[in-house]
């Protein structure tokens, strides 16, 4: 069967996608090896073309397993005191957290610098290894789903930042002594990065499925946008699609995730998270986060006065690091994600590209939240000298870890895609690349 031409009948007409933040359809366009093709309304990127192969990720995402391994089985930092030696390593940290009654705390720790790390990186070998053989994956959907999962609430580059922070805190208690874990966890944060910058999604599909992932270029249209059409984006791998019926739900073709025209409930769902979230940030901030009991009493610590702390022992980098992480940003993105919806809400038609700015960079610091329980977490773990000092996480932790997740599943929950729908939009253009 021939190609579909172009209205001027000089070449094949380029296949029909549909971006997944303004559901605008459009036509694709020739990406270059480690170009970008962006939405010609909303400026999202819809497609990476990263240019380095599957074999260069593999290598990465074998080299992560071999180094999850080494960051897990050894202690991370250790504490000196009088002759005596306390080290912990990751899941001695969710074993105090635990033991002590904070299983919230620990379950969210384990979640997302042991499990989740696991997850992506054998979720990238199960997916490389058997192309580099020339095989199909087994069961490549589930296992792509649950990849997606863990990069989004995989946090090895806040672990990293939140050890630093408590280093500089531990260093003027005792003696620091380093394990091999930390700098092993370092170089599994970088191959972890570079694992998903080389691994291309698409270009995967296209190599399991043998077919380009675009929409026919003579799909018939009822509107410019895929809603209108009846044609739902894939959140998960991307694909335009109607859909297949499975189990009484219309499911994705390709990966099996399930597909609505819109996120059901979004804004309701978006709106209880967030109340919820503004209800934990005030004794989030108010109630200590860290109860001290030393030879001179006991101490009970806030966030922000560990943020003092950290400036007038002279280490004001990262007490800056710290207040934009877990004070700031917390109070923003609630800020961001009310006006987002509020906005939606009132089906407003202007600024909807500043909106869209805002909707990724909620995204995407999201997770720097969690820079101060991981300190908390270390802390605890460490500073355990019975006759002289110890630490245990206060109820503000638990709290203000709620706020971090329920903020993330508020901007998970929202669907950027109503920000555009009250919006008249032109005939069916072609998205833009760049480099």
């Amino acid at each position: 069967m021939n190609a579909p031409t172009s209205a001027s009948g000089d070449r094949p007409a380029r296949a029909l996608i549909a971006c997944h933040e303004c559901d605008l359809m459009q036509r694709e366009s020739d990406v270059p090896p480690g170009g970008m093709l962006r939405c010609c309304r909303c400026r999202a990127v819809l497609y990476r073309r990263r240019g380095r192969g599957f074999d260069r990720a593999l290598a990465y995402a074998l080299a992560a397993c071999a180094l999850w391994v080494i960051s897990n089985a050894f202690p991370i930092v250790g504490l000196a005191v009088n002759g005596d030696l306390v080290e912990t390593t990751l899941i001695g940290a969710v074993r105090v957290l635990y033991r002590d009654g904070m299983w919230p705390l620990a379950g969210l720790i384990f979640i997302t610098t042991i499990l989740m790390p696991a997850l992506q990186s054998l979720g990238m070998v199960w997916l490389l290894l058997p192309l580099h053989l020339n095989r199909r994956p087994w069961r490549a959907d589930a296992v792509f789903r649950v990849l997606r999962i863990a990069r989004n609430w995989g946090m090895t580059e806040v672990l990293m930042l939140g050890l630093l922070v408590a280093l500089v805190k531990l260093a003027h208690i005792a003696a620091v002594v380093t394990g091999p874990a930390l700098w092993s966890l370092a170089a599994l944060m970088l191959l972890l990065v570079a694992a998903a910058s080389a691994f291309d999604e698409r270009a995967m599909w296209m190599r399991i499925e043998k077919a380009p992932p675009g929409m026919p270029a003579d799909t018939p249209l009822a509107g410019r946008t895929a809603a209108a059409s009846g044609i739902c984006v894939c959140h998960d791998c991307g694909l335009s699609t109607r859909g297949v019926q499975r189990h009484a739900h219309l499911c994705c073709p390709r990966c099996g995730a399930r597909l609505h025209l819109r996120k059901p409930a979004s804004l309701s769902r978006t709106w209880a998270y967030l109340i919820s979230a503004a209800i934990l940030y005030v004794p989030a901030n108010l109630l200590p986060v860290m109860n001290t009991s030393s030879l001179f009493g006991a101490q009970k610590d806030t966030i922000m006065s560990g943020v003092a702390y950290l400036w007038q022992s002279g280490s004001w980098p990262l007490a800056i690091i710290v207040f934009i992480a877990s004070i700031a940003v917390p109070m923003l993105k609630i800020l961001a994600i009310g006006y987002l919806a509020t906005t939606a809400n009132l089906r407003m038609t202007q600024q909807n590209v500043q909106r869209a700015r805002i909707y990724r960079v909620v995204e995407l610091v999201g997770r720097w939240s969690m820079l101060d329980i991981y300190v908390i977490a270390v802390l605890v773990a460490l500073v355990q000298f019975s006759a002289m000092a110890t630490i245990e996480a206060g109820p503000a932790s638990i709290a203000f870890g709620a706020v971090v997740v329920l903020t993330m599943f508020a901007a998970m929950s929202f669907d950027p895609r109503l920000i555009w729908d009250t919006e008249r939009t032109p005939s069916p253009p072609s998205a833009e690349g760049s480099r």
